[in-house]
């Protein structure tokens, strides 16, 4: 293991990081200057600590290996939350150290989950810096390091394997830094499109851009104490319900589909994806069973129910309701919503739903050979046998992520947290969803829980991420011996 090198590349993002928080400072700055040199100020500590981390490492690695990659991941998320915390102390908008870490790690991880009161009030600076949070763990620090980091004299193929884990679709370009440029391009051209349309459909610029920030990446946070239902009018839900659904979809299908051009063939390309089929299936019929319980019973209204199931089912967070007064039964749905969440390859958390087609498949594959034990019966995506060492990739995962969840949601029970909300509070966290139910519900922050249980939700955040794999392999004794 080459840990000048792990400590080098760590040092690089977070002096990376350090200068994006200038961006803040320039909001800051167009709002009176304030708060500007606050995250100036955080922005330095961040350059210095990179440069520290740099020069411990002794100058850029010749190569890195896989655990290198591993290593890099997980450290740079914990890392960057620590360094994201840094701007919420420094201009005394959160006091508690624990409730920063717990207010960025839930940016960065896209989860959403907030301990703010009174957005409405707070700086634009300051919301402006935990929308940019989530912007940047949409596709993720390290992808955009494979893209910098070649041009530094390091191969990025570690990171972005490291970075992607379980079953992938084909490379978009044969080069890492290629493919990390597209998606980013993509994922630029996204957000500039989103808030074209919030802007056009009676959004405030500001408002716009954040929002827009934050949906596209499926985080979740907003300039609102109400959320999304802050704004007026079915047709900005509607708008928003249609990027995160989007956003919840493979990238390198967009981009398969846009290398086309815009026609009808594009169209073909997300129809013959397995996944995308069964992400708009299980999305279509969630949504046609909520609208018949939550409208039939007079509970909420029809685009109410559209857009809070499109955000729960992309683990966005996004509400325009307390959904946790509709009646008994859609809570369990949207649980598992949660855990199914978006494709694998967006912005997206839950297991994937490749992961849990996959599941499926397997399941009815044993069923069928109690019936013909000697029939060949491959599990398969679209027309592509799927490898036995795949399989058994996913149920490890599986595994390990019910596993976690359990875990956490004792833990978080037994630091004083009552049942329902340590485990809705566990299950939102490991899914990268934030809002849960009872005190953690959509009208309600986590600001009420305890410390400990707010470090234990920090852990769940980014074990989620990072898919499990990343992080738990760094807690075997084998990863560390030569």
């Amino acid at each position: 293991m080459h840990l000048g090198g792990v400590a080098w590349t760590l040092g690089v993002l977070a002096a990376l990081f350090g200068a994006g928080m200038m961006a803040p400072a320039l909001v800051a700055l167009a709002d009176g200057g304030g708060l500007a040199w606050r995250f100036v100020e955080a922005g330095l500590i961040a350059c210095l600590a990179g440069l520290a981390l740099m020069r411990a490492g002794g100058g850029a690695p010749a190569q890195l290996g896989h655990r290198d990659g591993f290593l890099i991941v997980a450290l740079a998320w914990v890392l960057l939350s620590a360094l994201g915390a840094l701007p919420f102390l420094t201009a005394g908008v959160i006091a508690s150290p624990v409730d920063a870490l717990f207010e960025s790690a839930s940016g960065l991880t896209t989860t959403g989950a907030t301990v703010l009161t009174g957005l409405d009030h707070l700086p634009r600076a300051i919301l402006f810096w935990r929308s940019m949070q989530e912007w940047l763990g949409g596709m993720g620090l390290i992808v955009l390091a494979v893209a910098v980091m070649p041009l530094l004299g390091i191969g990025g193929m570690q990171l972005f394997k490291a970075e992607t884990p379980g079953p992938v679709k084909d490379k978009l370009t044969a080069r890492v830094t290629e493919t990390a440029k597209v998606l980013w391009y993509l994922y630029v051209a996204m957000t500039a499109v989103c808030a074209l349309a919030y802007r056009l459909g009676g959004m405030g610029l500001f408002d716009a851009v954040n929002h827009a920030m934050c949906t596209v990446a499926i985080g979740g946070f907003s300039t609102h104490d109400a959320s999304f239902g802050w704004f007026a009018g079915t047709h900005l839900r509607l708008i928003a319900a249609l990027f995160m659904f989007l956003a919840g979809i493979n990238f390198t299908l967009h981009f398969a589909a846009l290398s086309g051009g815009f026609s009808p063939r594009s169209l073909f390309i997300y129809l013959r994806d397995d996944e995308f089929r069964a992400y708009a299936r299980w999305c279509g019929a969630l949504l046609l069973l909520m609208l018949m319980v939550v409208v039939g019973a007079g509970a909420g209204s029809w685009d109410e129910v559209v857009f809070n199931t499109i955000s729960i089912a992309t683990t966005t967070g996004f509400a325009v309701s307390d959904y946790a007064t509709w009646p008994a039964g859609t809570m369990m749905l949207f649980v598992m919503a949660m855990f199914i969440g978006a494709c694998a390859g967006s912005t997206g958390g839950g297991m994937k739903v490749v992961r849990v087609l996959l599941l499926f498949r397997q399941g009815a594959r044993e069923i069928r050979r109690l019936i013909h034990p000697h029939a060949v019966s491959p599990v398969k995506v679209g027309d592509q046998a799927v490898d036995a060492s795949v399989t058994q990739t996913v149920w490890g995962f599986a595994v390990l992520f019910v596993a976690g969840f359990v875990l956490i949601a004792t833990l978080v029970a037994f630091s004083g947290v009552d049942p329902v909300t340590a485990a809705s509070a566990a299950a939102a966290c490991i899914t990268n969803t934030g809002p849960g139910f009872g005190e953690v519900g959509p009208a309600s922050t986590y600001a009420g829980l305890p410390a400990a249980a707010k470090g234990i939700l920090v852990f769940g955040m980014i074990l989620g991420r990072l898919e499990v794999f990343t992080f738990l392999v760094l807690l075997t004794p084998g990863f560390w011996r030569k």
